[in-house]
Order: structure tokens, then C-alpha cells, then sequence
């Protein structure tokens, strides 16, 4: 993968030239008219971008890091949720976006981002593991098989000294205590995440339609990853699954993935993007993938959240093009990965993918 501070070097002329001969567009935010940077880069201007509010803490890293080599650049991040940001870039609203999900096919999303680019860059930038969090008295881990998570969450096992549980923690002093399952009220990507394990992983016991919104009556709902979190964490015998960054001193379930069960961590969610397959049909600049949550791969931690940037491969005003192919640089250098670990606990891109994912931000330029 190129050193993306060299990257922002080699294009200083194309830039200089850009901020004089660009021309403005209908449906692009146009570059900026600010002098050369202070720290060697000849990158300004103003590029604006919105989507998955899972991104916020990462993309605010990456904005900081970004900027501090290039102080005459602005990049604008609205987390105004995944479809709300898909929306806007194929309409042209914005130049790039932010997705938990990737460009429908079959809702004409991508059908309408091609119309709009000419050809989608769509690049996974953000990986994280979601964790299955409970609080229960004196337990602060169990061994919880597919199978038994679908039950739980579908309210068909209701105690935690059920069989099925017991069966997965052997020696492990179960309680009668109830449970009680917590699920998001919002529509989410962390849910709709998290119903395609199960139903990818448990298929005869989660046979609900995968979707943003919980499917299941009953149990109870908060607001927000923060809402589960202190719903959890405020109850006695509660489940919930949020983003792993926040599960904090709340019990973690390790997942059964073949013959063992895996607890999360960063390393076991970027293996499952690993060891998915892109999905068919696509651009050659497109990928999406189709996650492997069904994996008996030793090692890996299904139950994660793949979140997507979103570009044009053209772009009418070459500083946009400019800027959204060098911010996407950055975004997928060990650097920027590197950055959005400590500021949002995720994983980094797996080394073998990204150079893969660089020849499609590559390809970003104006036409």
C-alpha cells in the first residue's frame, strides 16, 4: 500500500492546477479557494460527507489526522445514520458516504449511485465486533453456541440455568434468575447486523426477516447503543448486544464457531472479512461482501459490523476528486486504522485486503 503522505506530494501540481481550472458542478461540493498547506501538502479546499453514525468516533480520528497534515482542508462528517447517508450521496448531496450496509441492488441504491458516478467506489473502512453483553451476578463470561443466542433473544429460552445454556458452560454455577433480553428501539445497523447472525448462524431458530428493526415484541427496548448499555447494565439477568467498544465491565458471551467458542476482540472480527467472499456482480471498484456469519474458521468472531465508505470513481470538479481519493487514503493506511482503533476500538483492515482496497481508491478522479 503507498504511504498516503507521499500520495498527497505527488499530486501538489494536479491540485494547484485543480483550484484554478475546476469548474463547479450541479451535483458536487466544489473545492475550496485556499493557499498551500503550511506542512507540505497543496491539498485545500472542502469536502463534505454523511452516513452511519457508527462511524462518528472513527470518522472524527480520521477528520483530525487528516486536516493536521492538511491544514487547508475541511472534511465535513454528518452521522445522520446509514440509509439517511446513502440517500444523500446517490443523490448527489454529498461527496462521499458512510454505510452499514451496502448500496441495495434490489432497492435501485446502486442502480442510482452507478447513474449518479459512473462507477461506485465502495470500500469496507470500518470493522468492529458486537458484542453480546449480560449482567449477571458473579458471571463475567459464557460460552453461548448460535443456537442458544437465537432462543434467548427470541424469548423461547427464559432462564439463564436453561439445559442449553448449561450444556455450553460446564462447571459454571447457573442461576434461576430470568432473562430478560434488550434490544434496540431505533432502527439500526448494529441490529440489522446482528439478526443476519442469527439468522445466518441459526437459521432454525431465528427465522425473522433481516432488517434494521427488531423484530421480536416483548423483552425490553432502549434507545441507542448507549440506551442498551445502561438498560443492561441496570438490570439483573439482562442480555443485550451492543458495539463491543462499549460493552465496558458488563459480561461478554464467547461465540460458538465450530468446535470452540471465541470471545471478541479486533484480531477475531477483521478474520471473518477475510475469510468472506465479495459479493457477485458488482463494479470492479465495489467491495462489498457477502460476511461469512455462518464460519466454522478457528479464530473468528462472526457477530461484526462491516461499515462501508462510498465515492465516485468520476467526479466532475478534480479538487473533490483529489480530495475524497486522498482522504480515503488516509482512512485505509495503517495510520488511519490505526488512529480509528484508539479513538472507536476497531479493527483494523486486514494487510492482505487493503492493498486491494487502494487500487480502487486509486481509481478516484475527475472526468
Amino acid at each position: 500500500m503507498r504511504n498516503w503522505r507521499a500520495k498527497t506530494a505527488a499530486i501538489a501540481a494536479v491540485s494547484a492546477l485543480a483550484l484554478v481550472t475546476a469548474c463547479s458542478s450541479d451535483n458536487e461540493e466544489e473545492g475550496g479557494d485556499g493557499g498551500n498547506g503550511t506542512s507540505g501538502s497543496d491539498l485545500s479546499g472542502t469536502i463534505s460527507g454523511a452516513g452511519a453514525s457508527s462511524q462518528e468516533a472513527a470518522q472524527g480520528a480520521w477528520q483530525a489526522g487528516f486536516q493536521s497534515a492538511n491544514p487547508d482542508v475541511t472534511v465535513n462528517y454528518d452521522p445522520v445514520g446509514s440509509g439517511g447517508g446513502r440517500e444523500q450521496f446517490v443523490a448527489g448531496g454529498t461527496a462521499f458516504g458512510g454505510t452499514d450496509a451496502y448500496l441495495s441492488d434490489e432497492e435501485g441504491e446502486l442502480a442510482e449511485a452507478i447513474e449518479r458516478c459512473g462507477e461506485l467506489v465502495e470500500v469496507p473502512v470500518y470493522v468492529s465486533p458486537i458484542a453480546v453483553i449480560f449482567n449477571l451476578d458473579g458471571i463475567d463470561t459464557l460460552n453461548l453456541s448460535a443456537s442458544t443466542i437465537a432462543q434467548i433473544f427470541n424469548q423461547e429460552i427464559t432462564t439463564w440455568n436453561d439445559e442449553a445454556i448449561a450444556a455450553d458452560n460446564p462447571g459454571v454455577d447457573l442461576p434461576d434468575t430470568s432473562i430478560t433480553p434488550v434490544n434496540r428501539s431505533d432502527e439500526s445497523g448494529t441490529t440489522e447486523n446482528f439478526v443476519s447472525y442469527l439468522a445466518a448462524a441459526a437459521p432454525e431458530d431465528w427465522t425473522h426477516e433481516v432488517s434494521g428493526e427488531w423484530p421480536v415484541s416483548g423483552g425490553e427496548a432502549a434507545q441507542g447503543t448507549s440506551g442498551v448499555v445502561q438498560a443492561v447494565s441496570g438490570g439483573d439477568g439482562t442480555i443485550g448486544y451492543a458495539d463491543a467498544s462499549q460493552a465496558g465491565d458488563l459480561g461478554t458471551v464467547a461465540v460458538g464457531v465450530g468446535e470452540e467458542f471465541v470471545p471478541y476482540s479486533p484480531e477475531a472480527a477483521a478474520a471473518v472479512l477475510a475469510v468472506s467472499e465479495r459479493v457477485e456482480g458488482r463494479g470492479e471498484y465495489d467491495f462489498a461482501y457477502d460476511l461469512a456469519r455462518d464460519t466454522t474458521e478457528a479464530g473468528t468472531y462472526p457477530i461484526v459490523l462491516v461499515s462501508y465508505g462510498i465515492a465516485c470513481a468520476t467526479y466532475d470538479d478534480e479538487n473533490t476528486a483529489n480530495l475524497v481519493r486522498e482522504y480515503f487514503s488516509y482512512i485505509i493506511s495503517d495510520e488511519g486504522q490505526q488512529a480509528a482503533a484508539e479513538a472507536a476500538g476497531s479493527a483494523p483492515l486486514p494487510a492482505e485486503l487493503t492493498a486491494e482496497f487502494q487500487t480502487a481508491v486509486d481509481a478516484i478522479s475527475a472526468g
